[in-house]
């Protein structure tokens, strides 16, 4: 088996998106990261993102620390028998920086060894800053899988339909958490390390 096949489809829950937009939006000036949670479909057409951990908005470059969270999350979700880590998302630090950078890279390597359908999610900065005026309805992000040399690829406009929000409704609640500065909730892997009482899995997000 080389890298993902291009008739998998990625199907983004309305939940790991907004989780993983708030996270960039909470630290803009800062790379941040965080692992992708869900399941392969039973017919292994659909790569099913339930949720998004947000890990760290500094140092994204050390694997140690995402290493850990990877850990503390699959033992979380294996309590559940259903769900595993299925990749990655990544904000850059700059605006303007839309190139997956060697430190996503090598981490979504080490996903896609224990997940060959793996996908690495890139914020896109342009695309979010029409979402918070108003004018756009595109997602936020670009899905970048792994061919079969081993070099991940962003999966181009022609076949955007391999990534696709499960929920029509995303954008306006991603609009009213944005009005309402939900972002200021989030809570990161990073941040539970300084502070052990901030729970990293923000159970209570949207509740």
């Amino acid at each position: 088996m080389g890298g993902s096949d291009e008739s998998v489809k990625y199907e983004l829950s309305q939940t790991a998106y907004i989780k993983l937009v708030l996270h960039a939006l909470k630290h803009p000036s800062s790379a941040v990261n965080g692992i992708l949670v869900g399941r392969l479909s039973s017919d292994n057409a659909t790569v099913q993102i339930s949720d998004a951990m947000p890990v760290s908005h500094s140092a994204c470059a050390l694997l140690p620390p995402l290493e850990i969270a990877l850990t503390q999350a699959e033992e979380y979700y294996s309590k559940t028998g259903e769900l595993n880590v299925v990749g990655y998302y990544h904000a850059n630090e700059r605006y303007d920086d839309s190139e997956l950078g060697p430190a996503a890279r090598r981490i979504g390597d080490h996903i896609f060894r224990y997940f060959p359908q793996a996908a690495v999610l890139l914020l896109d900065n342009k695309k979010l800053d029409d979402l918070i005026k108003g004018k756009g309805r595109d997602p936020a992000v670009m899905l970048f899988t792994r061919d079969s040399s081993k070099a991940w690829r962003l999966v181009g406009s022609e076949r955007t339909s391999q990534l696709v929000l499960k929920e029509p409704s995303a954008h306006s609640l991603l609009a009213d958490h944005i009005t309402s500065k939900k972002w200021l909730e989030i809570v990161d892997f990073e941040d539970h390390l300084d502070d052990i009482s901030k729970d990293w899995v923000n159970p209570n997000l949207f509740k």
